[in-house]
């Protein structure tokens, strides 16, 4: 009987250790994930943000020309306030809720042997030199992309744009018009 309840003992303590091993890689894991993390909480909050200054952009045209900059500053100092506002909560309420869903999720799909080559990845020195790079690189991506699309888009572009305008009773601007939609895509980053 007290080697069954030896045993027993042995076996729930090598499971808890077990577990305990995964569980401290996971949260090595979501720390070294903890930019990815915050940036998520960033997008999340101006998401909304954008739509609005965008939504905003366009009801400025409707304004007398005189109003439109002291009207469109407002609104961006607001929405900005709004932002700067949103993020840190955001933020801390992902690296809050990162364990218990996050983490959770990569005990229960990964073994533990998959989560040290994880963990070894993340920490190696290819890897933070490849998150240091990729935006470089995948900005110059997306602006051969525009390049080398805006003659198949530009005229559809321009076409949407006009019955949208049409549909809204709006005419076109005289600058907007003017003004070829590759330009516009190739300044923008």
């Amino acid at each position: 009987m007290k080697k069954t309840l030896l045993m027993a003992a042995l076996v729930v303590a090598a499971v808890g250790a077990h577990a305990q091993t995964k569980k401290q890689l996971v949260d090595k894991i979501l720390a070294a994930q903890q930019p990815a993390i915050e940036n998520i909480a960033k997008s999340i909050a101006e998401r909304p943000a954008l739509q609005m200054m965008q939504a905003a952009g366009n009801a400025l045209q409707q304004l007398p020309a005189d109003k439109r900059e002291a009207t469109g500053k407002q609104i961006e100092a607001d929405v900005r306030k709004f932002v700067d506002e949103a993020v840190p909560v955001l933020r801390d309420r992902a690296m809050k809720l990162a364990p218990s869903t996050l983490g959770a999720q990569m005990e229960e799909k990964f073994t533990e042997e998959e989560l040290k080559a994880l963990l070894a990845w993340l920490e190696s020195p290819v890897n933070k030199k490849y998150q240091q790079v990729a935006p470089e690189i995948q900005n110059a991506f997306a602006q051969k992309l525009i390049v080398e699309a805006a003659p198949a888009l530009d005229p559809k572009l321009q076409a949407l744009q006009s019955k949208v305008r049409s549909t809204l009773g709006i005419s076109a601007p005289a600058t907007e018009a003017s003004r070829p939609a590759a330009g516009k895509a190739s300044g923008a980053k």
